[in-house]
């Protein structure tokens, strides 16, 4: 039987990130599963997401009066349209993937969240005190969330007692992160002017990606006599200043990059060319380049949090967090182990199968099925 949804897209932008690649991939997958059903996607005025699905003739946009910047400007830009829109289009089921959330007044709605970081006990005062009562509201007033990780249901649940949260994680293309080739690789080598041999680390330079943990790690390799370059992969967010300064407070400027603009073209290639990933963050919902590095068959060495336990399992080795030494050790282990490496790598292809867009399309198939009762 046909469903109209309604997708609330009007917080994407064309800048990557997690949300915006769960949204490509795994909506894309469920529009080309259900040709059936008619899918209508509300974009910003600014940003035609509508597109990114194109040629697909069971998609429709409509362009909102919403930007896709400022939570503040789109909630006031909202107030007059989406009861309106939403009713004239006589939904059977609506999505939203941001907050505040819009509630559909007259078919289910769906919320997914990606992590809880506005309500933890780190973050500002200011800022929880905002986020909790819009959280509250919105986890009461949906049907249903969808968490990107079994963890991220757990918070919420205990958050919101009683939120009806289910687990669907995000996911991976395989082809996205395959060999790219020795020119490609030799290219981004030469272009970044990579090291031999490295550590690779991916994320925005947010403090929460704890890439000073990592920092400090090499820095305890280096007066232990070994030479174990660090290459840091990520666009400006807030943590610049004092990673450069953790840099040259250790005297670490030739064994250090920090490398921002990386084309995906090149990251690619780095994934492949680095010995290990190393993945410090202090706070994640889910972990994109856990997954990223487990399909370009790249070890991973994380911070022991209970998310990446759960995504990696034995497919890495695992530091405490604030821990530079036990940090060093766990680079250590899989730099002069190559059959450890081997055998991490192998164990992370062994788990992508439960990050295959198509299969977690089928996944949301039927929870939108349930929702509807259809």
């Amino acid at each position: 039987m046909s469903l109209r949804i309604g997708l609330n897209a009007t917080c994407f932008t064309e800048r990557p990130s997690g949300a915006n690649q769960r949204f490509r991939h795994l909506l894309g997958a469920l529009i080309h599963l259900r040709p059936d059903w008619h899918f209508i996607i509300y974009e910003p005025r600014d940003v035609r997401v509508a597109a990114w699905f194109a040629p697909c003739p069971n998609v429709e946009a409509r362009v909102t009066p919403l930007p896709a910047e400022g939570r503040i400007a789109r909630l006031a830009a909202g107030l007059g349209y989406w009861r309106r829109a939403l009713r004239a289009d006589r939904l059977d089921l609506f999505e939203s993937f941001h907050l505040p959330a819009v509630i559909a007044p007259d078919c289910p709605t769906l919320l997914t969240i990606h992590d809880l970081r506005p309500v933890r006990p780190d973050a500002p005062r200011a800022m929880r005190l905002i986020a909790a009562p819009v959280l509250h509201h919105a986890l009461k007033r949906s049907r249903l969330t969808l968490a990107v990780s079994d963890r991220v249901a757990e918070e919420l649940r205990a958050f919101h007692p009683g939120a009806r949260a289910r687990r669907l994680y995000n996911g991976v293309r395989p082809e996205d992160f395959a060999h790219p080739g020795e020119a490609a690789c030799t290219a981004a080598r030469a272009r970044w002017a990579l090291p031999g041999r490295f550590v690779l680390s991916v994320g925005h330079l947010e403090p929460r990606k704890n890439f000073g943990q990592a920092i400090d790690a090499i820095n305890v390799l280096r007066a232990q006599g070994r030479d174990v370059p660090l290459v840091v992969v990520g666009n400006p967010g807030g943590a610049e200043e004092a990673l450069q300064a953790a840099i040259a407070r250790h005297r670490l400027g030739a064994s250090v990059r920090l490398l921002s603009g990386v084309s995906g073209d090149d990251l690619r290639a780095m994934y492949h060319l680095a010995d290990l990933l190393l993945f410090p963050s202090t706070y994640e919902g889910f972990g994109i380049p856990l997954v990223e590095a487990m399909a370009a068959g790249l070890p991973v060495a994380a911070s022991d949090t209970p998310v990446f336990r759960e995504l990696a399992g034995e497919a890495a080795r695992f530091f405490a967090l604030g821990d530079p030494a036990g940090t060093a050790a766990a680079i250590a282990a899989l730099w002069d182990n190559p059959a450890e490496r081997a055998a991490l790598a192998e164990a992370g292809r062994g788990r992508l199968a439960r990050h295959d867009f198509t299969v977690l399309a089928e996944e949301l198939a039927a929870i939108y099925r349930e929702v509807t009762g259809r």
